[in-house]
């Protein structure tokens, strides 16, 4: 067979069914192999970096790598952005791109870079097909590396001429891979630390959303007795709605839960990424030095500030499994839960009410509380919201809560703006039954909005939330915090959002007060494709959220 049928018959045995992106001249070998396949729908997008995007989600979600492809030159430069996000937040993503003839590769040629150089730090593996006995290996390989963990990125090049070549080979089998138990003395040791400790606490990250390690988190804390803190990317690790929840850290030192980490004696770091939230902005009352147990598939980055006592590296799902069995066999059943939660109320309670605040306020612009509020009323607990990145991020990340994992999604590693909107369709293909919407800004929904054609084509039934202001809003409240309330000039101009719809054959609509917003979210869910709701948003609320953390005093 032709190299490009036997690349399409291992992307079959990995499983994939859908492949995002591009194609381009050097491509056309294994666009055509791709053609004749059953099993896998190509989604052509309108630019790489949304295909990128669409395949992070779409990873994120199952858990199997999101694929995704681009041409060589422009179109690689194009994908890099959406495969660092895709990197650094844990998603594992394999991107196929194409190259150039090997007979042109050593010289001055049209379009030729070495793109293998240019993507490898932002992935974990990278590699051009050099033989066409290659590619079983290399594929089977990409796939295996951007699925262990911590996932993430693996880039295969296939250059033009070898893609056309014949080869009598067939795919490797993927297989199944057990990941190892944690260490016996690790674990006695963090018993050991948890007996000793007066008022412990969990710091739960982005490890926590993946590989069952949530409904184990679930069972040690009740164990435990204790409170548990998410960061943006571990939203959903323990439901809301548990009284051992203190809700999302990372927005303001001052906020409640960073008082609750700063009265702690042991900090219990479960999934924890050091590249979501610095550990410099938690650990601060004995400078680095306070108790920490590291619990991850992967040691602890290197940080003055973060420098475990304990570090157990195995699989999360069953270093906590471990853990819970190891202090119930310690302690007796009759002695669970170690702590009593009821410390944590006040603490709870008093954050509580600050979440509830506004959510009822008629005024317009609509203040961020009210909308993320009656979104919280329309979604339900298995919908999913992707957050695109700007000041609504913070807004959503601290106020809007979820009882499950993976229904809310944020890039907060990489933190790259046009993620959400090509993120949603990813998300829908994976669950076209759940409402999927995304939270963007009016700047970062403009970097990817010619993908929404792509969402007409499909009929995907994908409900874009714009909020807006004019402006490039996080960077504007960062800089008034910096500069005594001053900020440089960061304004720009909008399209009309129903015009705009309008042109590309969709729905679309821009509400002039608070109270024509749900009945616009319920309509646009009710529509046979995707959707567009322009927010006017009240942004003095960032002043006014960041003059309060500054001044929330210790109550636990």
């Amino acid at each position: 067979m032709k190299s490009s049928d036997l690349f399409i018959k291992c992307l079959e045995e990995e499983g994939v069914t859908k492949i995002f992106g591009i194609p381009g001249e050097e491509n056309a070998d294994f666009m055509i192999s791709l053609k004749k396949s059953k099993k896998i729908e190509f989604v052509l997008c309108r630019h790489e970096q949304a295909a990128a995007f669409m395949a992070d989600v779409y990873g994120r979600l199952t858990g199997k790598a999101g694929v995704c492809l681009a041409t060589l030159g422009p179109g690689v430069t194009n994908l890099m952005t959406g495969l660092a996000d895709a990197n650094m937040d844990r998603a594992p993503v394999v991107a196929i791109i194409g190259q150039g003839s090997t007979q042109r590769l050593h010289k001055e040629s049209h379009q030729i870079m070495d793109s293998i150089s240019m993507v490898a730090p932002i992935s974990k593996w990278a590699q051009t097909i050099l033989s066409p006995r290659n590619i079983t290996e290399v594929v089977r390989k990409a796939f295996k590396v951007a699925e262990t963990e911590k996932p993430g990125v693996s880039v295969i090049e296939l250059p033009e001429d070898l893609a056309k070549e014949e080869i009598n080979d067939s795919p490797i089998k993927p297989s199944l891979i057990r990941r190892p138990a944690a260490d016996n003395r690790a674990i006695e040791e963090a018993v050991k630390l948890l007996l000793r400790a007066k008022n412990p606490i969990i710091l739960a990250g982005n490890g926590t959303i993946r590989k069952r390690a949530s409904n184990r988190l679930r069972i040690l804390v009740e164990s435990l007795g204790v409170g548990v803190i998410n960061t943006f990317m571990g939203k959903g690790s323990i439901s809301a709605e548990d009284q051992h929840s203190l809700f999302t850290i990372g927005l303001g030192s001052g906020d409640y839960n960073n008082l609750a980490i700063d009265e702690s004696d042991l900090v219990i770091a479960v999934g924890y990424d050091l590249v979501e939230y610095s550990p410099s902005a938690w650990n601060r009352i004995q400078k680095g030095q306070k108790n920490v147990i590291h619990i991850d598939y992967t040691p602890a980055e290197v940080d003055r500030n973060y420098i475990p006592n304990v570090e157990i590296i195995a699989d999360l799902a069953g270093a906590l499994y471990q853990l819970n069995k190891a202090l119930v066999e310690k302690v007796g059943k009759n002695n669970i839960p170690i702590f009593d939660i009821k410390s944590r109320e006040k603490a709870r309670s008093t954050m509580l009410n600050h979440l509830n605040q506004d959510n009822e306020d008629d005024s317009f612009p609509m203040k961020p509380q009210r909308v993320l509020s009656d979104v919280r009323k329309v979604m339900n607990e298995d919908d999913i919201i992707l957050s695109d990145v700007g000041a609504h991020k913070m807004w959503v990340a601290r106020e809007y809560n979820c009882t499950k994992p993976n229904t809310c999604l944020i890039s907060n590693g990489f933190c790259t703006m046009g993620f959400a909107l090509p993120g949603s369709m990813g998300a829908k293909m994976v669950f076209p039954d759940r409402r999927i919407l995304s939270i963007n800004g009016d700047a970062g929904f403009l970097m990817n909005v010619q993908d929404l054609e792509t969402a007409v084509r499909h009929k995907l039934n994908v409900v874009a939330v714009v909020w807006l202001d004019g402006e490039y809003g996080l960077i504007k409240w960062k800089q008034q915090i910096q500069f005594s309330g001053e900020h440089s000039d960061l304004k720009f101009k909008n399209p009309d959002f129903e015009t705009l719809a309008k042109s590309l054959g969709m729905w679309g609509a821009q509400i002039s007060s608070a109270d024509q917003f749900i009945p616009a979210l319920e309509e646009a869910f009710n529509q046979r494709g995707p959707a567009i709701i322009g927010v006017p948003v009240d942004y003095s609320e960032n002043m006014r959220l960041t003059e309060h953390l500054g001044k929330v005093s210790a109550i636990i």
